[in-house]
């Protein structure tokens, strides 16, 4: 019964708070984590504790796939460099930095490395949370930077938390096979776990069945690399990447439309009770400290916070621009950008999930059974840099992103505009000879003729025709409403009863989806995110 509680409130929490943020346009995470913390002062929730297989195995693989899902590969490969540099270097960097000042503030070294590599990791979550309002090609590398180096964050973390409990000797030779290792098992196992996927959906013509696997598809990705000892991280990231390339091609409409749904509500729910568990946590993980004050652990913890934002900084206003002086190809010089553009890149910084479970997965005792002095005082670093770098990353980055002078992207408007005028002839083209095939009218071959050139002409900007167009879609949506609303007073009326209704009404809704999606791009906006949502429309449509 407990753990049927703990489900019901922190839902409840999650639906709460995020309808209070979105009414009130506050910062979601930061509002889920102060419900979390309410809840958490409950008597009945002090006790509670969120074991680290749970985010490691429950919680990171399904965010972690749809993230990949839905990140573009085409911005990774432009900006792979720039990626690889924030998902390994400065991630060590950080480690570095924050291990020094761990030790110069009381913790040993080994437990210090074990802190820097807990906070360095950025979380794709929380990343996403904050940077919805920048360009796509900002907006990939930040995604794809936090994908990357959860993976680099947990190899180095598995190392130093040897040293801390076992005592295990560091070579630089071992610990560089180490990360060889786990980056290409991971890597390995997440393209061959995709070849079956791929190879399972050409042979799949059930939607549930197809669906069913797409739910399966990350957990059985991520468990074959943990139990080998690689990354799963890197294998889920992988196994994604490489499902958004052939899933169009092997994946039904139908399918596609009832896995994306339910991607993102599931995900949704993750990602919010993560931070509504973050929350409840807190204050039993503040009233843990014992080894040190509460004023020592407070300092401590605004120190650190203050270095892995300042490392950030010092690393993106320093590192590329080296790199400027030894890459001067024309290529390179396309993706570069001033400083003030390159701030919202150093701010968002956000830590998330994936440092809560790698903290509350340090072990309280060493291998011989001794206590771990300062275990306490780390766990509660890790949460307050969490909750510093929501706060005051998280709060402020609408702000920095309008300082920035960032825009949207007029690529995309472009882009969607060409791509719907060729395949707008692609079906002009074969058109005649298949209505030939099919013994179609004429007067429907006609029509469809029509429709075609208009779709194929909406690129061309507001003018007579233009409006008029949008005037009579705007008419086919208000005419749903219509039908709709007949529909139902038949239903009311037992006219006709609930199965004809659902069958009708799916249809409709299918009309009135197709409807917005024309109004949407004819206008060249982005669709409405769903009640206060804000679904990217780019970022939302998966290759599984």
């Amino acid at each position: 019964m407990r753990g049927l509680e703990v489900v019901v409130v922190v839902l409840a929490a999650v639906l709460v708070m995020t309808w209070l943020a979105r009414r009130l346009r506050w910062n979601e995470p930061v509002l889920l984590v102060a419900g979390g913390c309410l809840i958490g002062l409950t008597p009945e929730f002090r006790t509670l504790v969120l074991p680290p297989p749970v985010v490691l195995l429950l919680f990171l693989p399904p965010l972690l796939h749809w993230e990949s899902l839905t990140t573009s590969l085409r911005e990774i490969r432009t900006n792979l460099r720039g990626i690889v540099l924030l998902a390994t270097g400065l991630v060590l960097a950080t480690a570095a930095a924050v291990a020094g000042v761990g030790h110069a503030l009381g913790l040993s070294w080994p437990l210090a490395f074990v802190l820097g590599a807990v906070v360095a990791p950025t979380d794709a979550i929380a990343v996403g949370a904050v940077a919805r309002l920048l360009p796509r090609r900002i907006q990939t590398v930040l995604r794809a930077e936090s994908l990357i180096n959860d993976g680099t964050a947990l190899a180095l973390y598995a190392v130093v938390v040897g040293v801390a409990v076992q005592g295990q000797a560091v070579t630089w030779s071992g610990t560089a096979a180490r990360f060889l290792l786990s980056y290409a098992g991971g890597v390995a196992i997440g393209a061959a776990c995709a070849a079956v996927v791929v190879a399972l959906r050409r042979r799949l013509r059930d939607r549930v069945l197809e669906s069913a696997l797409a739910v399966l598809t990350p957990f059985a990705t991520y468990l074959p690399a943990q139990l080998l000892g690689v990354s799963g991280v890197l294998a889920v990231v992988t196994c994604g990447l490489i499902l958004s390339q052939a899933g169009p091609k092997v994946i039904s409409a139908g399918a596609r439309v009832q896995i994306t749904d339910f991607w993102e509500v599931s995900t949704f729910i993750l990602n919010s009770a993560l931070f509504v568990l973050v929350g409840i946590q807190t204050p039993a993980i503040v009233s843990a400290i014992s080894s040190v004050s509460l004023a020592h652990a407070l300092v401590t913890a605004l120190l650190v916070g203050a270095v892995v934002i300042a490392t950030r900084l010092l690393w993106l206003y320093s590192v590329p621009y080296l790199l400027r002086v030894v890459d001067r190809r024309p290529v390179q010089r396309t993706l570069r950008s001033g400083a003030r553009e390159r701030f919202p890149v150093a701010w968002s910084g956000v830590r998330g999930a994936v440092s809560l479970a790698a903290a509350l997965g340090v072990p309280t005792t060493t291998a011989a059974g001794r206590p771990i002095e300062g275990h306490g005082l780390l766990v509660f670093t890790s949460v307050a840099v969490i909750l510093v770098t929501l706060v005051v990353q998280g709060t402020t980055m609408p702000a920095v992103i309008r300082w920035s002078g960032l825009r949207g992207d007029p690529d995309v408007t472009t882009e969607e505009r060409r791509a719907r005028r060729q395949m707008a002839n692609a079906a002009l083209e074969v058109l005649p000879d298949h209505a030939d095939r099919l013994d179609t009218p004429p007067e429907t071959t006609d029509a469809i003729v029509s429709e075609l050139r208009q779709y194929a002409a909406e690129d061309a900007g507001p003018s007579d025709n233009g409006r008029g167009v949008r005037a009579g879609l705007e008419l086919r949506r208000t005419l749903v409403g219509v039908k709709r609303g007949a529909l139902i007073r038949m239903r009311d009326q037992r006219v006709i009863d609930n199965i004809v209704l659902r069958r009708l009404q799916s249809v409709l809704d299918s009309e009135e989806i197709r409807i917005e999606l024309a109004l949407n791009a004819f206008t060249g906006r982005p669709p409405s995110p769903p009640a206060g949502g804000a679904v990217d429309p780019h970022d939302r449509v998966p290759g599984e």
